[in-house]
């Protein structure tokens, strides 16, 4: 059974599905989803869902794009949320410079704001890094003592040398569908360079849909896909990434059950 590590059911093309995929989970072969916040909204439709389905877990948090209409007012409300057992993290919070769609020196600091947050919560961060790896380290490195809960680095497109770079944080590592993409191979460089015992799966859904459905809308079911592409370049069986990813997921997010 595998577990969607970062999905958005909420989104408004899976939103109206949401019943439908929740109920499939089981002969989807999902253990579980996490259906992940990127604002005051999405976080609280997330909450919602998962409070309602008992293998749905949720995360709160600001992505970078929205970072300049983060405030205090929804801090606060996260922390107050954050108590729920359905939230299992901080996120999706960090930096990306690609869109920029805020400017940079608001997404640094509402990233280590949002880190400081989680600490506060005693929750991990899951953390969506595009474009902007070096000024993410260097965050992290200033909020060192408040990483104490755990760190995710949800679809990771960095180096197989930034894996150790950020080995130093404990961190685990998120993939998805780019792993199955023809163009893939940085990413299965820094697949093979993550330890067993760091590796997650995710869909992201409904973005990064794999191969052979890209273009198409992402489901949590396609999970499966990125387990067998992990598996190849890995020289495990599917069972076997199943098992382990699956075990990593609820060590990480330990308040899933």
């Amino acid at each position: 059974m595998f577990i969607d590590s970062h999905c958005h059911l909420t989104d408004e093309r899976l939103a109206p599905e949401a019943e439908q995929i929740i109920s499939s989970m089981p002969a989807d072969g999902l253990d579980g989803v996490i259906t992940v916040g990127y604002d005051r909204e999405s976080s609280l439709a997330g909450l919602e869902i998962a409070a309602a389905h008992e293998r749905v877990w949720c995360t709160l948090g600001v992505h970078p794009h929205d970072a300049d209409k983060a405030d205090e007012r929804t801090y606060e409300e996260f922390r107050t949320l954050a108590s729920d057992a359905k939230v299992v993290g901080i996120g999706e919070i960090g930096l990306d410079y690609y869109y920029d769609l805020s400017p940079r020196d608001v997404q640094r600091e509402v990233f280590a704001r949002q880190i400081r947050l989680a600490h506060e919560c005693a929750l991990p961060v899951c953390l969506h890094v595009r474009d902007a790896y070096g000024d993410c380290l260097d965050v992290m490195k200033a909020c060192r003592t408040e990483l104490d809960h755990g760190v995710l680095l949800h679809c990771y497109s960095g180096s197989a040398e930034m894996v150790r770079e950020f080995a130093a944080f404990d961190a685990y590592f998120a993939f998805g569908g780019a792993i199955t993409f023809k163009n893939a191979r940085r990413n299965l460089e820094a697949l093979a360079a993550v330890p067993r015992d760091r590796l997650l799966l995710e869909t992201d859904c409904p973005y990064m849909t794999p191969v052979p459905f890209r273009g198409k809308t992402n489901y949590p079911r396609y999970v499966a896909l990125v387990a067998e592409r992990a598996a190849e370049v890995l020289g495990m069986s599917v069972e076997d990434v199943a098992e382990v990813t699956s075990n990593n997921t609820k060590r990480l997010f330990n308040k899933m059950k």
